[in-house]
């Protein structure tokens, strides 16, 4: 026989077909097991029978109450905890007690409330025994209606309330139940019970949940032979409800939606999960545009700095051109027309009034312009350090998730120290002489080649030098051919002026070769900094981008199938 419609059973297949594809999203996204073992027994939930679970602190009456509903003693009851794992009691011809595990026992009774339902007890959610608390919390998944079960005489208890927003995190409906009313001293305290526990149940479910004050020990007694207290036990008004609430289609409701519930409650944890992720990326790309900006500020202030700092060897070079100008006006004459034969002489005179410290003032700005790039080297490397570390520490309590993200979170955190500790290495490690000394060798030997001069590991100044007194033996060797003669009066002057000339060309194109050479040694030596800051961040850099791009696609994932449960639910409950 057929028990759902056709609609139903669309219904029915629409909504495994979204578990399972939440199941796998899930499992993509790396959930805990006990989620997805949860979402796993809410698609199993909707072949088995209803499930009607009790759950309260102990003491609070629960075994009584399901005895009472029973109308027989088939659960122990007692002022300690007596229930101490799941008892999932069934219809049977005969009563029996089936031991699944430690944590679950099947019970069947010949009652016949249990041949449309199954009724869960579970330990008391104030439990000496943490996991007996534990196990109740597990298995409210798995409920399609909830009685919640408070004691008259201290309802709604702190750990009730906790209890209670567990229980509508997972979207169940709950029937509120005050036990034990006989106790009370007066009539006038149970309107005011009611209305305490409805304020307070609004507040938590936001809604207003059935509420049934009764008294489970009155009413076993008088369905054991004292039927004069029926009445009095106010029982029969929760049994016609759940008789004619719990009909057979507002059962297949309740059974359609409380596996919606599962699924829905996981999806917004997992959404609100991925978004803390994705601020917490986000935070992780902010830092790396804060790092990359920084390299380029940091790139563009040394690039200008080096231009303003070659300027100071260019004054150095103008310097000796102009005493070159006054020392070719002064000796290129023709009254010093015989001391212009002596090469030697003439060589001399130039070395000393116009080359003078030249060499050793450009080795000094070069050396300056070295320890200048190597502190910049450093203080950028502190810089990335200490950023990094001012980054970590902000977030350092922040909160990334549940066990879902501890994966991602250690390997973020991982990859972060790795970059701290890295700069950390360069920053403690770094050695300024020898930075200093290999730089100073590579522009010693850029600027050689530059020159085209076989001088090898000659210093600077050296080059400078090099090249600049060779300018007096050129000149000198023109004036080797003129004669002293009336002629003198033309060719001194002309070859003073030619002089001057050369003399100019040449340290321009000195200037050019050694600003030329040192730019590109300097150039590709910031290169090689940058480059190797970056490679440190490069497995970092790589991490988040590629879990942004997964949570996002998880997240998509997620909506959909949200918003598909949401349509479903409004589909079943209408």
């Amino acid at each position: 026989m057929q028990i759902l419609s056709n609609h139903q059973e669309a219904l029915l297949k629409e909504e495994r077909n979204l578990l399972r594809e939440l199941r796998v999203a899930l499992a993509r996204f790396g959930a805990p097991d006990e989620d997805q073992a949860a979402l796993e027994e809410s698609i199993q939930q909707l072949d088995d029978f209803f499930l009607l679970v009790v759950v309260g602190e102990f003491n609070a009456g629960k075994s009584a109450f399901i005895n009472a509903l029973l109308g027989q003693r088939v659960l122990k009851e007692g002022v300690t905890p007596t229930t101490t794992q799941v008892n999932i009691l069934r219809y049977g011809q005969s009563s029996q007690r089936q031991i699944v595990d430690d944590h679950l026992h099947i019970l069947t009774a010949p009652v016949d409330i249990l041949l449309e339902i199954s009724i869960v007890d579970t330990p008391g959610t104030n439990a000496v025994i943490r996991e007996h608390e534990e196990i109740t919390s597990k298995f409210v998944p798995r409920s399609d209606l909830v009685l919640f079960i408070t004691s008259a005489d201290r309802p709604f208890t702190e750990s009730e309330r906790v209890f209670l927003e567990q229980i509508r995190a997972w979207g169940k409906k709950v029937v509120l139940v005050i036990n034990k009313v006989d106790i009370l001293q007066s009539e006038d305290d149970l309107p005011q019970i009611e209305r305490f526990l409805t304020e307070k149940a609004q507040t938590l479910l936001g809604m207003t949940p059935d509420i049934f004050p009764v008294s489970a020990r009155t009413a076993l007694q008088a369905k054991q032979g004292q039927p004069q207290l029926w009445n009095e036990s106010r029982f029969e008004a929760l049994e016609k409800y759940i008789r004619e609430s719990l009909d057979e289609s507002s059962r297949t409701r309740l059974k359609f939606l409380n596996p919606l519930g599962v699924g829905r409650h996981l999806a917004d944890r997992y959404l609100e999960t991925i978004q803390g992720r994705l601020a917490l990326l986000k935070d992780d790309f902010d830092m790396l545009e804060d790092v990359e900006s920084q390299l380029g500020v940091y790139s563009d202030d040394m690039r200008r700095d080096f231009t303003f700092r070659m300027s100071d060897v260019d004054n150095v070079l103008y310097e000796m051109e102009q005493r070159g100008e006054i020392y070719f006006d002064e000796t290129m004459r023709l009254a010093r027309v015989f001391d212009l034969i002596k090469k030697e002489r003439i060589q001399l005179e130039f070395e000393t009034r116009v080359v003078a410290d030249a060499p050793q003032r450009i080795e000094n700005k070069v050396n300056e312009l070295i320890d200048w790039v190597v502190d910049s080297d450093l203080r950028q490397w502190q810089a990335v350090t200490e950023h990094i570390a001012e980054r970590r520490r902000k977030h350092k309590d922040r909160i990334v998730g549940d066990e879902a993200s501890s994966a991602f979170h250690y390997d973020r955190e991982r990859l972060i120290e790795g970059i701290g500790r890295e700069a950390k290495r360069v920053v403690e490690t770094y050695d300024k002489s020898k930075e200093a000394q290999q730089i100073a060798q590579g522009a010693q030997n850029a600027v050689a080649a530059a020159a085209a001069l076989q001088v090898g590991a000659v210093g600077l100044g050296a080059l400078v030098a090099a090249i600049a007194t060779t300018l007096a033996a050129d000149v000198t060797g023109i004036l080797l051919a003129s004669l002293v003669a009336a002629l003198g009066l033309f060719i001194i002057p002309a070859r003073r002026r030619a002089a001057k000339k050369e003399m100019r060309e040449k340290i321009s194109a000195m200037r050019t070769q050694l600003t030329k050479a040192l730019r590109v040694h300097f150039e590709r030596e910031i290169e090689r900094s940058l480059q190797h800051i970056n490679n440190t961040i490069a497995p970092y850099t790589r991490f988040v981008r590629a879990e942004r791009d997964k949570d996002e696609t998880s997240q998509a994932e997620l909506r959909e199938i949200h918003t598909s449960l949401s349509r479903l639910q409004t589909q079943i409950q209408e």
